[in-house]
């Protein structure tokens, strides 16, 4: 299983709808990517590590797929539609990472 992290990055004055983001752009995510998705979790930054300081990223969103083809397969045709929309809710463009699953 691998997991495609989308990471926005917490800058000062950066614009991040969080309500649009869970109301519109995850469902239709979940709608065009369908069987392929095998799981989501949206996570919004609350601090760092250290107390009082802020979080790295404003929100991180953990996409789950069987394999990295697999992914592939799912938002390659979708793609330009996906990245599109990312205007609508965010104005500092996402930091992506491919990663491995070890441990769940």
């Amino acid at each position: 299983m691998i997991t495609v992290n989308v990471l926005y990055p917490n800058q000062d004055g950066a614009k991040f709808d969080m309500n649009y983001y869970l109301s519109s752009h995850i469902p239709m995510v979940k709608r065009v990517l369908g069987s392929a998705l095998k799981g989501v979790v949206v996570e919004q930054g609350l601090g760092g590590g250290a107390p009082g300081t802020k979080a790295e990223y404003s929100t991180l969103c953990h996409l789950r797929f069987d394999s990295v083809e697999a992914f592939q397969a799912a938002f390659g045709p979708h793609a330009s539609d996906i990245q599109k929309d990312v205007a609508n809710y965010s104005s500092v463009p996402p930091v992506i990472q491919i990663s491995d699953v070890k441990v769940m």
